[in-house]
């Protein structure tokens, strides 16, 4: 092009040398590296000119790690590929679709806001939920459900240990929780599931990972790509700005003491008041047939979703810049094109039904401007003032090929596993059940509205209104005329998978099947989050490899899908490194809410059952982590036998023999037994040499690998009993009316005060 548009500037490219042009990315924060920028210097050869500024930032978003899985996507090939089984999964775009019952079904989707949220922790996680938002609206869902699994350093770490540049852990967590209630609640979707976890490897960098649940007629579901040649691209919702530009770049780099003043720019400023009208909006168009497919405005902004919505139909796109509305009139072309503003979609659009649309959101008080056209490509034409501002092959720029990284096993020898003392047993329990990571969420749930809209059957708090305790799984009841119900958890293993990534991936899936299991849920879907370092390491990426692996073997023993997913790497800096941290959302069907168990405990008299083989390995547990233990045997996975016996286990629950159920994990049978204690106001008494393990305070604070205490009504005991054909219950004792007691060969070991230790265990978390 000879003449490019007023504000549009063509940048030296073609005649530089390797080292100017690196010099180049780094001064205007591309984020390219040197084979990459030759692949650009390549292209623009080939069309005889230099690119302009438009052009290169808008190949800068789509060549991002955020945007392109550049280094995952072989390794997330390898193992997911075959996870998605029709007819159970109806799409894989913006979030994975799964059947729910004829006519219907549901959305999920998790992602991370980890580098905002590390700089603005309120923006950073309030905008984290509305982006997720946008993913499930994408696909035509209403979203039903929120989850937040976060993870930071210490609370109490004195602030003279924190590294230049880097915010208080307290002062990240207050402000990221405050961020996902506002949002949340404000928007009107119930938070029903997450987890706060803590460890000093979260210091530099806490991760912030969001996922939603959305519900939907199988008739409004829209692809995430354009219809024809024709077709109009229509922006809807938020005003652009300045916020948010270069956020996939920031988010693909480590941490430095420079971030704060660097990138603060890069977060993005949500509005949840514009997100409510937005989402009922959009349903009431998709419902009347006026959306022929959808991209939400997330990473990239409108450059990545433009590309991508075209691209994949096998299209070409004009659009003209300046038709998008702006929040502020001083925005530059390239500005526009690559803001990550909030609360923004992009339709594609028949001609014949653009005024409709138009009219639908006008009604509705949400801006919506028609921006564009679909082409035949392979061509993205972008306009500004009248004039060319880019003219880009859109294949070239959103489908970057992926990179072939270095690959190098970590070096790992196991340290032998210490003895776990028998005496003070009531002082090891009450140790395990007031630790960090155990302590009761209750004030941070409290602050989350996890009954808006009226769907939850089964709460993430659960027992008693004066003595709510710690549930598995929520259960949402998505059509008040279905007994249908979708139960809901988050999982994460990251201690196991630090030490093996291989089995500690296969114990994420494990521990989210069996808490599914637990609430009564087959288990269904699951979509993950996979937050890591620096992928330029070659022992980060076989972590990745070995961990997504394991993830993708374990998912196909035990019957999930998994429709969608997330990559978030670069998380560290300042020579800190986060362990291999993936995160499930998952969800399993559960026949008849009415059925759905919790795990407080109900009556007293009623035997108490454990399933699942006990183990002595350590690696990853409460216990090894409190004592200073590291790099201990992880205890192995057993996904066959978990399914086994957990497909019976649901045969119980449908028969209305099980009256709670809560799954062993963080601090082993100490903290689930008191856990149930605590919300059904009983005790409980058990003997933990039934555990076959060789003594009582290995038998307290064994995680095992897959384990559920099960409360089975006194009268149907003999026949839960006999159903399980292999892989039979242990009886491990029975509940009480006060306090709990340990047996071991018959001898009362401990008595733990549990009403004193309740008190203590519900104030101890300090937050919000």
């Amino acid at each position: 092009m000879s003449e490019w548009a007023p504000g549009v500037s063509s940048v030296p490219f073609l005649g530089r040398k390797d080292a100017d042009l690196l010099a180049l990315s780094k001064e205007r924060g591309l984020g390219f590296d040197a084979k990459e920028l030759g692949r650009i210097r390549a292209h623009f050869r080939s069309v005889g000119r230099d690119p302009t500024d438009v052009e290169l930032a808008g190949i800068a978003q789509s060549w991002s790690e955020h945007c392109s899985y550049k280094s995952s996507r072989p390794f997330l090939k390898r193992a997911f590929a075959d996870l998605r089984p029709k007819p159970r999964v109806l799409g894989t775009g913006d979030a994975g679709v799964m059947q729910f019952e004829d006519g219907w079904a549901y959305a999920l989707r998790i992602e991370s806001h980890n580098h905002p949220s590390a700089v603005e922790p309120y923006g950073g996680a309030a905008t984290g939920i509305g982006g997720i938002l946008r993913d499930v609206l994408a696909v035509g869902g209403q979203p039903i459900a929120l989850s937040d699994p976060l993870f930071f350093g210490p609370l109490d770490l004195d602030r003279t240990a924190l590294p230049s540049g880097v915010k208080s852990p307290r002062y990240l967590a207050e402000g990221v929780i405050a961020g996902i209630r506002d949002y949340g609640n404000r928007v009107g979707v119930p938070t029903v599931s997450g987890g706060i976890y803590f460890d000093p490897s979260y210091v530099v960098n806490p991760l912030v990972n969001v996922g939603c649940v959305g519900f939907l007629p199988r008739a409004r579901l829209r692809p995430n790509r354009a219809r024809a040649v024709g077709d109009r691209l229509v922006l809807v919702g938020g005003l652009t700005g300045r916020d948010g530009i270069g956020g996939v770049a920031f988010a693909s780099r480590e941490i430095t003491d420079r971030t704060e003043s660097e990138s603060r720019g890069a977060v993005q400023l949500g509005n949840p008041i514009v997100k409510e009208p937005l989402i009922r909006a959009s349903i009431e168009a998709y419902d009347a047939g006026l959306v022929q497919g959808v991209k939400d405005l997330g990473g990239g902004g409108l450059a990545s979703a433009s590309g991508e919505l075209v691209h994949a139909g096998g299209f070409g796109s004009r659009i003209d810049l300046a038709r998008v509305p702006l929040r502020e009139e001083s925005l530059l072309p390239w500005e526009i094109w690559i803001s990550e503003s909030q609360e923004r979609m992009l339709f594609d659009v028949r001609p014949k039904d653009v005024a409709r649309l138009l009219a639908v959101f006008q009604r509705h008080d949400v801006p919506a401007v028609e921006i564009g056209a679909v082409t035949s490509g392979p061509f993205e034409t972008l306009e500004w003032a009248g004039a060319p501002a880019a003219h880009l092959d859109v294949g070239f720029r959103v489908d970057p090929p992926p990179l072939r990284r270095p690959v190098r096993t970590r070096a790992f020898r196991p340290n032998p596993t210490p003895v776990v003392p028998d005496d003070d047993l009531a002082g090891l329990v009450e140790r395990l059940v007031l630790a960090p990571d155990s302590v009761s969420r209750e004030p941070v749930i409290r602050l989350y509205d996890h009954e808006v809209r009226g769907r939850t059957v089964v709460k993430p708090l659960q027992g008693g209104v004066a003595t709510s305790s710690h549930g598995d799984a929520a259960v949402l009841q998505p059509r008040p005329g279905s007994p249908r119900g979708l139960a809901v958890v988050t999982a994460a293993q990251p201690w196991a998978c630090r030490d093996d990534p291989d089995v500690g991936g296969a114990l994420v899936v494990e521990e989210a099947a069996r808490s599914l299991y637990a609430v009564g849920a087959r288990p269904d879907a699951f979509t993950n989050c996979l937050n890591f370092g620096n992928p330029e390491d070659p022992e980060v990426l076989s972590d990745f490899a070995r961990v997504t692996r394991s993830l993708g073997r374990t998912a196909k023993a035990l019957g999930f899908a998994v429709p969608s997913g997330n990559v978030s790497l670069y998380n560290g800096g300042l020579g800190a490194e986060i362990p291999p941290t993936p995160v499930l959302l998952a969800t399993g069907l559960v026949d008849h809410v009415e059925r759905a168990a919790t795990t407080d405990l109900k009556v007293s008299g009623d035997p108490l059952y454990l399933l699942g083989r006990s183990v002595p390995e350590l690696g990853g547990s409460l216990w090894a982590r409190r004592q200073g233990h590291p790099h201990l045997v992880v205890p192995a996975a057993d996904p066959a036998a978990l399914r086994a016996w957990g497909e019976t286990l649901l045969g119980a629950h449908h028969a209305g023999w099980v009256r709670a159920a809560h799954d062993v994990s963080d601090g082993g049978l100490a903290v689930t037994l008191a856990e149930m204690a605590f919300g059904g106001h009983l005790g409980f008494a058990v003997d933990l040499d039934a555990t076959g393990l060789s003594g009582p305070g290995l038998a307290l604070v064994a995680e095992g690998a897959s384990r559920v205490v099960v409360e089975v009504a006194a009268e149907r005991a003999k026949e839960f009993e006999k159903s399980f054909r292999t892989h039979p219950p242990v009886a491990l004792g029975e509940v009480t009316g006060g306090s709990g007691a340990f047996r071991w060969q018959g001898d009362e070991r401990a008595r733990v005060d549990l009403r004193d230790l309740y008190e203590r265990w519900r104030g101890g978390l300090g937050l919000p």
